[in-house]
């Protein structure tokens, strides 16, 4: 999660049901990597919607400016959940040059992001290790040390705690609509944004004249659809992983190594190996869940450096050392196994996107061993953050309502199904298929992506059935 600071130069502004203009203070956004067009300005909202009179909290808003008349807004609805939308307008702005043509760009800095200050900064940056249970009376532990964790994490505001869901994020993002006076939105969700998305699309159906989806999470799945499909595309990734191994023997090494890791997995499952100057050790189920992030986005072709990384350090490990995947999941995450942070699980568990009970999670991990020899651990891992939650589903998901706008919906191999599977649910929709790696093709600049994209958000023109794009200079 890309954290920076920023601050409106700007007064605030109490939401109310509608506005007739633009009344939100635009100003200049303080810090020097942020666009020298980049407004920003805040809105202030309830910590809970049920209660709109009740206490505020401000959430952060920026807007790149259409360059030429604006004929509206389209919101970017950033992913994570946690993730900036604000960091998505400085990192990415050149991606969204023609769209501005005739349109401004806004985007929020959500609530479940990491910069409000209002709970402890251990909530996003820790988080329990998460060991598969094996019994009943596991589980059940397993649910009490997580819910001791979140429960340290709620004491600290149990109201703003109690709201961390995409229901609030949506009515967040409906409170700027009319600041901005904006009858209706358009929007350009990425990842978990979708969840959101949708969200809005189910609360606000007349308030949006286009949804365009982007690799989206989908929480409109159940438990085991949603299983399957990440068990099966874990698998399709793993193999071109495989495939591209057998072509560089010096980098992966001798042998087929789809035998070899399932070969590795076992024999930590056995006995977890150890990490060379840290106490942690891996089992399988680490290392399936290490080796997730790099399978999914490879990095550039043809040198793909994250799979070299991987390679590398399965080599490694062979060896008797988790050391390699140490390494680089400490880099992004200051940890040397995978956690599943406190803060990223309010979201998800908030929104519904967790085991019912351990007979739910028995199935789907049995499933996930017929299914995927390779990866089963990866098809469990997000929800059993969500095992013993002190707190119910706040935003469950529902059907989409009728009379919504026709959608469009992107994905890559990893996410092109998730995404499609929504869009199929509103009539008149369309998709196009990326042939290749990789996640949030817009936000990424792809061209070709992008074109199909604006010509639907500007024009509302939908591409043709079966529409493809394909790498120009294969990127992960």
């Amino acid at each position: 999660m890309r954290l920076f600071a920023i601050i409106a130069l700007a007064g605030t502004f109490v939401a109310t049901p509608a506005a007739a203009q633009d009344t939100l203070r635009w100003g200049p956004c303080e810090g020097p990597e942020r666009p020298q067009d980049l407004r920003c300005s805040t809105v202030q909202v309830p910590v809970d919607w049920a209660r709109p009179g009740g206490r505020k909290i401000t959430i952060k808003v920026a807007k790149l400016p259409a360059t030429g008349r604006s004929e509206g807004t389209v919101f970017s609805v950033p992913g994570g959940p946690g993730v900036s939308g604000i960091d998505d307008l400085t990192g990415d702005r050149d991606d969204f040059t023609k769209l501005r043509e005739r349109f401004d760009v806004v985007s929020l800095e959500p609530r479940n992001a990491a910069t409000y200050g209002l709970l402890p900064r251990e909530c996003f940056t820790t988080g329990p290790w998460i060991t598969p249970p094996r019994t009943r009376a596991e589980y059940a532990r397993l649910g009490a040390t997580i819910r001791e964790g979140a429960l340290k994490c709620r004491n600290a505001d149990p109201a703003f705690y109690d709201n961390f869901n995409s229901a609030s994020v949506a009515r967040d993002i409906d409170a700027i609509r009319a600041a901005l006076g904006e009858r209706r939105l358009s929007f350009l969700a990425t990842s978990y944004g979708g969840v959101t998305a949708v969200t809005y699309a189910r609360l606000f159906p007349q308030r949006l004249r286009a949804v365009y989806l982007d690799g989206v999470i989908n929480q409109l799945r159940d438990t085991t659809a949603d299983a399957r499909a990440r068990f099966e595309e874990g698998e399709e990734q793993f193999g071109r992983f495989v495939e591209w191994c057998a072509s560089v023997r010096d980098v992966c090494g001798p042998g087929d190594m789809g035998a070899r890791w399932r070969k590795l997995v076992a024999t930590a499952d056995r006995t977890p190996l150890p990490v060379e100057g840290d106490s942690a050790t891996y089992t399988g189920f680490d290392l399936q869940t290490a080796a997730m992030p790099n399978l999914r986005t490879p990095g550039p072709a043809p040198e793909y450096p994250r799979w070299r990384q991987l390679a590398q350090a399965i080599r490694q490990a062979e060896a008797g050392n988790a050391g390699g995947f140490a390494k680089y999941i400490k880099a992004g995450t200051g940890s040397p196994k995978l956690m599943s942070p406190v803060a990223m699980n309010m979201t998800h568990c908030a929104d519904g996107l967790r085991y019912r009970d351990y007979r739910e999670y028995q199935a789907v991990r049995a499933m996930g061993e017929k299914l995927s020899p390779n990866l089963a651990g990866t098809g469990v891992w997000h929800r059993l953050g969500c095992v013993g939650w002190p707190t119910p589903v706040k935003n469950p998901a529902g059907p989409l309502p009728a009379g919504l706008p026709p959608f469009l919906g992107a994905g890559t191999w990893g996410d092109y199904a998730s995404t499609a599977d929504i869009v199929r649910r509103v009539p008149g929709s369309a998709t196009v298929r990326y042939d290749g790696h990789g996640h949030g093709l817009y936000l990424s600049g792809d061209a070709c992506t992008i074109a199909h994209a604006n010509a639907y958000l500007m024009d509302l023109r939908l591409p043709a059935p079966g529409t493809t794009c394909r790498p120009t200079t294969a990127t992960g």
